[in-house]
């Protein structure tokens, strides 16, 4: 029985365990933080019967990845980028599902995806495949930056346009992994030196041209995104429509914190009921299932579920549930430290980075240590497409941790005349 079970579940085991305990702490949660869509469709088990199974479907994807082949990630490649480009751009040219002021979404067959789920896996593996190819002795070819920056900056900029946390995310990510991979530091530098000015440009163009008096704080559920019709806006009235966004979460964001009694609960409803959450947890929360501010929390099941983690399982909760990512990126390393080549390390280390960071980026808002970005946080939120694509990531990295090598085993193989 354990040879078979072994068999299935093959690979890193500690990636294992990380991914078992996140999943049982998502089913736990989502259920929780799910009483908002109970009580709308007055179906109890509903949500959580579907998220289990979104699960359940996610593993049966990364125990199917973790039986690829690494070197066949290389020939998915073009076909993700081909894929993940073209949904990009219907989405950016008014084709997706409007939600919370942006458009993020789109229908396919019934099924409602994210492009930019898709494009962010594509992307990791495109800048691994580049790095790994232009190798020398000294590092990273000076043309690997060019041809990276090729593929990435179109893709941020769609992405970015109704996403722009989502970009940022994807962004970093390829940074680090062009410092892991050895670019040239005088590159990065440079690209360092850019990216801040463009941000300090843009930051400045949103406060002068967005109006925070047009911003949408109405949060929808997804029952509620899948029955709304699209939005029929031109591309310069989503672009200011974003722009009032990011503007009002930048002032919330550098305005101090006020007193209990200056809060207005209708305005910032998010950031006070998180706050309530996280304040009134303890040392070891209410219990499972015993969150109250879940009920005033419209998206408490995905954007803030880390705030519910904190109110039902209190600080202790919170810092196992920050370790468990923190173990994941440990292993994550351990295991391109084990490869013999640079493409599935570099891939290990750059879907690691994308998971961490970006359950780094919703751990951050959920404690106000951040402005509110719309990330859900990695293999807990309540989700759909992003939940199988990253059950995938996991199947990818454990498909590369099936082939590393330590140089020690390798020598310690016998040699076949």
């Amino acid at each position: 029985m354990n040879k078979r079970i072994g068999k299935i579940f093959k690979g890193d085991r500690g990636i294992w365990m990380v991914f078992f305990f996140l999943c049982m702490i998502s089913i736990v949660e989502v259920f929780s933080a799910s009483s908002g869509l109970t009580y709308k469709s007055h179906n109890y088990i509903g949500p959580i019967v579907y998220h289990a199974g979104t699960i359940a479907f996610g593993v049966v994807i990364a125990v199917i990845t973790l039986n690829i082949p690494c070197r066949y990630f290389k020939l998915m490649t073009p076909f993700l980028l081909a894929i993940s480009g073209l949904l990009l751009l219907i989405v950016a040219l008014g084709g997706g599902k409007s939600a919370n002021d942006a458009s993020r979404w789109i229908s396919i067959m019934g099924f409602t995806i994210q492009p930019s789920e898709i494009a962010k896996g594509a992307i990791v593996l495109a800048v691994a495949q580049i790095l790994s190819a232009m190798q020398q002795e000294k590092g990273a070819d000076k043309n690997a930056f060019k041809w990276i920056l090729w593929i990435t900056v179109p893709a941020c900029l769609l992405i970015g346009a109704e996403n722009l946390s989502t970009a940022a995310l994807l962004f970093a990510v390829v940074f680090l992994m062009m410092f892991i991979g050895q670019v040239p530091l005088r590159q990065l530098g440079k690209l360092a030196a850019y990216i801040i000015v463009f941000a300090a440009f843009a930051v400045s163009m949103v406060l002068i041209v967005g109006d925070t008096s047009k911003t949408e704080d109405q949060k929808l559920t997804k029952t509620e995104l899948t029955n709304q019709p699209p939005k029929k806006k031109n591309a310069l009235e989503k672009v200011m429509h974003r722009a009032n966004t990011w503007k009002a979460r930048i002032l919330k964001f550098q305005q101090p914190d006020p007193t209990p009694q200056e809060y207005d609960l209708d305005k910032d409803a998010q950031v006070a009921h998180a706050n309530i959450a996280i304040v009134s947890s303890g040392i070891v929360g209410k219990g499972p299932g015993q969150s109250v501010e879940r009920d005033f929390l419209a998206q408490a099941f995905s954007d803030f579920i880390y705030a519910i983690v904190i109110e039902e399982l209190g600080i202790l909760g919170a810092i196992a549930v920050a370790f468990l990512y923190i173990v994941l990126l440990y292993r994550c390393a351990r295991i391109a430290s084990r490869c013999e080549n640079n493409f599935p390390a570099l891939l290990a280390m750059g879907l690691g980075l994308l998971l961490v960071i970006q359950a780094t980026f919703n751990m951050m808002v959920a404690v106000g240590l951040a402005p509110v970005t719309g990330q859900p946080l990695p293999l807990i939120s309540k989700g759909g497409t992003s939940t199988i694509i990253n059950c995938a990531y996991i199947g990818a990295i454990l498909s590369v941790s099936r082939s590393a090598k330590t140089k020690k085993e390798k020598e310690n193989e016998p040699n076949v005349a």
